[in-house]
């Protein structure tokens, strides 16, 4: 892929990413979901199973223990094949408990050709190098 197409694609995947981020914020999922492809995983911290497929993944971004999150992208990163590195900063309050959330995590974004989301892997801000690998970049 010539070096300008390459640029471009990852400008574009990262703004997708931003969209998505976004979208999941305002808590307008069908506008998340007409981002992601059919077959999309996402892959949550820990040890939490992946969520497989575009149904899964939008019962994941409607959870009932926030009713309000925001996202905040704090930096990108284009790694090789397109795949986008992201840290952002997430706040949220629970409904019932009222305990505030507020961490810093990262996440890698891999997507088709037609620029849609086929995977999200979420890691808390202490596997930074994890993630780093993750989308192919050196932690060094």
């Amino acid at each position: 892929m010539p070096r300008d197409t390459a640029r471009r694609v990852s400008l574009d995947n990262a703004e997708t990413a931003r969209r998505w981020l976004q979208a999941i914020s305002d808590e307008d999922f069908d506008t998340a979901m007409a981002l992601v492809h059919r077959d999309v995983v996402l892959v949550p911290p820990g040890d939490q199973g992946p969520y497989v497929g575009a149904e899964s993944v939008r019962r994941w971004m409607e959870p009932e223990a926030f009713p309000r999150q925001m996202i905040d992208v704090l930096e990108t990163v284009a790694g090789p094949d397109g795949r986008i590195l992201a840290r952002h900063h997430i706040t949220a309050r629970g409904r019932y408990s009222g305990i505030e959330l507020d961490v810093v995590s990262w996440s890698v974004w891999t997507f088709d050709q037609d620029g849609l989301i086929r995977r999200i892997e979420i890691y808390l801000e202490r596997e930074g190098d994890r993630a780093r690998e993750a989308a192919g970049l050196s932690s060094a």
